[in-house]
């Protein structure tokens, strides 16, 4: 027997309800449930955008951190939508006003984000490391963390002509960011949501 797999559109993920609390990415038009994560993941969530949120005001600059609350199409090479909602986002004060009144979904046709941070849990790490890495250099997302606590690293790409370049931070190393350049954290902290 074959199981059928409905794909959706982006219009039916948009107006998708299961009566549930779950939260779902879409993927290639498929919906991928989104774990809760351990109690860690959310320490890390919010550490780093309590840190992005000090920076940015401290900075002075016309930006917002937002955490779980944003989606981003994905231009995957298939006919099916992607969306995906990173663990954190900083995008303009501008861009993030124009999301107030439709579904906080940042489409195709529109400025990337800044910098989208992605937390890695045993059951993302290929999608994180690998799909989404391509995903956000094709959208022109100037930066992307990947914060490892399975791997007690943290991984910042910068994008170059296209392509992410990486840096590796582990431990005591004090993770350095384009976007934030004065920002004081180790992989250490981070890993355990120091504030």
């Amino acid at each position: 027997m074959t199981l059928t797999i409905k794909h959706l559109t982006l219009d039916e993920y948009l107006n998708y309800n299961d009566g549930t609390d779950t939260n779902y990415e879409l993927v290639n038009g498929e919906l991928v449930p989104m774990t809760l994560g351990m109690g860690q993941h959310g320490e890390i969530a919010d550490f780093i955008n309590s840190c992005f949120r000090h920076e940015i005001k401290r900075l002075g600059q016309p930006w917002v951190s937002k955490q779980m609350v944003i989606g981003i199409q994905s231009p995957r090479g298939s006919r099916w939508d992607t969306v995906r909602i990173p663990d954190v986002v900083v995008l303009s004060i501008s861009q993030w006003r124009q999301l107030q009144n439709r579904e906080a979904i940042i489409a195709l046709n529109e400025p990337p984000p800044l910098l989208v941070v992605e937390i890695v849990s045993q059951s993302t790490q290929g999608v994180d490391y690998r799909a989404k890495r391509s995903e956000y250099s094709v959208l022109d997302i100037p930066e992307y963390w990947i914060i490892d606590p399975l791997k007690a690293k943290v991984t910042v790409l910068t994008l170059t002509e296209g392509f992410y370049d990486e840096i590796q931070f582990t431990s005591e190393d004090i993770v350095r960011s384009p976007t934030f350049p004065e920002f004081n954290h180790n992989v250490a902290q981070i890993l355990n949501g120091d504030l």
